[in-house]
């Protein structure tokens, strides 16, 4: 059974998160103003299809964290760290194998500006760090 408070909470932190209204998640996910609002408030439960229209628009919504605060948000694609060649980067940062640089260069990735760093920690928080 889903408490209806704690999910409201979740639902205010991920608003939070994605720095968006209750007016433009409504119109994200389409449903209407109203029945974000009564979620919100604790005055009505959330329906199977309001939850499934939220995981499709933010992927990184982890359905058992939404529904009751188990797993973690966002979610980490944990292969995708493994896999990717900035993990091992990471590692001997972590490890003082190599020094970091400094926060105000930016250095180029294929081709592409780094825009941010996001390092997310096993608690489920998280830190952005901008160039």
């Amino acid at each position: 059974m889903v408490n209806v408070e704690e999910f409201a909470e979740r639902l205010k932190f991920m608003l939070n998160y994605y720095e968006i209204s209750a007016a433009q998640l409504a119109e994200k996910i389409e449903v209407q103003r109203s029945s974000i609002s009564h979620i919100l408030s604790g005055r009505n439960k959330p329906s199977l299809e309001f939850v499934l229209k939220i995981l499709k628009a933010f992927p990184e919504v982890e359905l058992y964290w939404l529904l009751n605060g188990k797993g973690k948000f966002p979610k980490v694609d944990e292969k995708a760290l493994t896999t990717s060649p900035l993990s091992s980067n990471l590692d001997d940062i972590e490890n003082k194998k190599v020094e970091p640089k400094k926060a105000n260069s930016i250095e180029k990735v294929d081709n592409t500006t780094i825009e941010r760093i996001v390092v997310f920690y096993k608690d489920g928080t998280f830190k952005n760090y901008i160039p």
